[in-house]
């Protein structure tokens, strides 16, 4: 990761909501994270205080203790996230498609329910130190990612999502499967495949599907369903073909190096030439 855990974006859940009811999901995950971690203070304490020799002990396991109950409120928020996220895929199983942005659409509101259950586990993972556990979540909400990604300087949907290996998601950069507009609700499932790179600030819009070694350049755009294809670079709003992606192909670093060498060739004739002109001039 180039940047600090605490400037990265991370994976995104909205906070449009069909009814504002739904928050009381957020709030009781909120309520057992603080809740395990309470417990188990209470727990310490109760162990190390007796007597004066206890309480040293207390006060130097502490800093570890801490960083152990912030992972214990991670995995306990995602455990009941999950489970909640079980009820709810029972009784409405999420589909891709078109619907109305509307509380009386079934798909809409579920979506709603979705992105409040995930929003706080998401939000605490994100704030650990190590990007590894923004990962876990994804995959335990069903995700498909690889370790070796770098997804988390830009903003990354939760659902629909396919990613391959040593993808990598610029600065600033959107990933969606879902989308509002207008009055419409649209969900697809988005793919980037092995070693897809979004450049900063681009926004993959739902159902792209970028093939092997394809490249979307900086402030660029998909449009829904685009397919980016293998070994190709797009530019533009919307993204079209550009040029092939030469990074992709074999022997790059052989070229790299001839073109420092050509650099630093010319970088000595220019300055020849700039001490023959003083020399003139003298």
């Amino acid at each position: 990761m180039s940047v600090p855990s605490s400037l990265k974006v991370g994976p995104n859940t909205t906070l449009t909501l069909a009814k504002k009811r739904y928050l009381i999901f957020y709030i009781l995950l909120i309520w057992i994270s603080i809740f395990t971690i309470q417990f188990e203070f209470w727990l310490l304490w109760d162990i190390y205080n007796i007597g004066y020799e206890y309480n040293v002990h207390f006060y130097l396991f502490l800093p570890l203790m801490v960083f152990v109950m912030y992972l214990s409120a991670i995995f306990v928020s995602l455990i009941f996230a999950k489970l909640m996220l079980t009820i709810v895929n029972f009784i409405h199983k999420p589909r891709e498609g078109i619907f109305l942005r509307h509380s009386s659409d079934k798909d809409y509101r579920y979506w709603s329910i979705r992105s409040v259950i995930k929003k706080w586990p998401l939000w605490i993972s994100h704030k650990f130190p190590f990007p590894f556990m923004n990962n876990i979540c994804l995959k335990i909400f069903g995700v498909r990612t690889k370790f070796s990604n770098s997804l988390f300087e830009g903003f990354v949907d939760t659902e629909f999502l396919d990613f391959g290996k040593n993808v990598v998601i610029g600065q600033s950069a959107i990933v969606q499967s879902a989308v509002i507009v207008g009055n419409l609700f649209i969900m697809r499932k988005t793919i980037l495949e092995e070693n897809a790179v979004v450049g900063a600030h681009s926004i993959i819009m739902p159902g792209t599907h970028m093939k092997k070694d394809s490249i979307l350049a900086g402030s660029s755009l998909t449009t829904v369903g685009q397919e980016l294809e293998e070994g190709w670079i797009y530019l533009g709003a919307p993204a079209k073909k550009f040029k092939k992606n030469v990074f992709s192909e074999d022997g790059l670093e052989s070229v790299i190096i001839e073109e420092i060498e050509k650099e630093v060739t010319s970088d000595i004739k220019t300055e020849d030439l700039y001490t023959m002109r003083i020399d003139k001039q003298i």
